[in-house]
C-alpha cells in the first residue's frame, strides 16, 4: 500500500440509500445521502434527504434503518420532489468533474431510476463514471474468504462507520474504503476514470458468472445471477 492517492481519487461524490425494500423495481427510497469526499477522507459537502415514500415501510425495512412510516409521514418531503432533487444533485456532481462512488452501485443506481421513472424525473444518460468499491474489492482481493457487506469490507480496510444504515454515514464509509483500495491498488487501478468506468463493467461481469457458476455446481442448477452494472 502507498500513501499517495491516485489524481482520481481525491474528490468522490458518495451516494446511498435506505429503503422500504430490496427489489429494485417496486422498493422506495426513505432516505439518501450524497456527500463530497477530499483527498483525506473528510467531508466537504453533504445533502440528506428524509422522505415520504407514500407507502407503509415494512417492520424488517424499519428494523434496519429506524424510519418509521409515521416519521416518513411527518418529516419527510414528498418523494417525487426528493427524487428530483437526488436526481439532479448526483448529475451535477458529474458535471463537476467527481465520479459517483456507491458501494453494491446497481442496487442504488437501478432503485433511483425506477423512482425516477414513477415520478416523471428525468434520467441523466449516460450516468458516468460510477466507481463501486464492492466491484474493486471483489476484483482485486478475489480469494478473501467471507461476507462483503460494507460494514465488513470496512471494518477490513481500517474505515469505521458512524451509524450502520444511516444513508450518510454509509455513504461516506464507501468513500474512504474507495480511498484505502485506490491507495493499496494504485499501480493495478485504471489511472483514467472513463477506463475505471468501462473496466468494472467487464469485472462485474465476470464476478457475475464465476459466482452462477459455483452457485449452479454446489446449490441450483438453475440459478442466475446478473452482471450488468452500473444499472441493471
Amino acid at each position: 500500500m502507498t500513501d499517495r492517492l491516485p489524481l482520481w481519487a481525491e474528490n468522490l461524490a458518495v451516494f446511498d440509500t435506505e429503503t422500504t425494500g430490496i427489489d429494485t423495481s417496486g422498493a422506495r427510497i426513505v432516505s439518501a445521502a450524497v456527500a463530497l469526499l477530499g483527498g483525506g477522507g473528510e467531508v466537504v459537502e453533504r445533502y440528506d434527504w428524509l422522505l415520504d415514500p407514500g407507502v407503509e415501510i415494512p417492520a424488517a425495512a424499519v428494523r434496519v434503518h429506524g424510519i418509521s412510516t409515521e416519521v416518513a409521514r411527518s418529516s419527510g418531503m414528498r418523494a417525487e420532489v426528493g427524487i428530483e432533487q437526488i436526481v439532479s444533485m448526483l448529475a451535477s456532481m458529474i458535471d463537476r468533474g467527481f465520479p459517483i462512488v456507491a458501494y453494491n452501485a446497481p442496487f442504488d443506481l437501478t432503485l433511483l431510476r425506477a423512482e425516477a421513472a414513477r415520478h416523471s424525473v428525468g434520467w441523466p444518460e449516460p450516468l458516468s463514471p460510477v466507481i463501486d468499491p464492492l466491484i474493486l474489492d471483489k476484483q482485486f482481493d478475489r480469494f478473501r474468504k467471507g461476507k462483503r457487506t460494507l460494514e465488513l469490507v470496512a471494518q477490513h480496510y481500517g474505515v469505521e462507520i458512524g451509524n450502520a444504515h444511516d444513508a450518510g454515514d454509509d455513504a461516506i464509509a464507501a468513500g474512504r474504503v474507495l480511498q484505502a483500495l485506490a491507495r493499496k491498488y494504485a499501480e493495478v487501478i485504471p489511472g483514467e476514470l472513463d477506463d475505471l468506468h468501462r473496466a468494472q463493467i467487464e469485472w462485474a461481469a465476470a464476478q457475475a458468472a464465476s459466482f452462477q457458476e459455483y452457485m449452479r455446481r454446489v446449490r441450483d442448477a438453475s440459478f442466475i445471477a446478473d452482471g450488468s452494472w452500473p444499472l441493471r
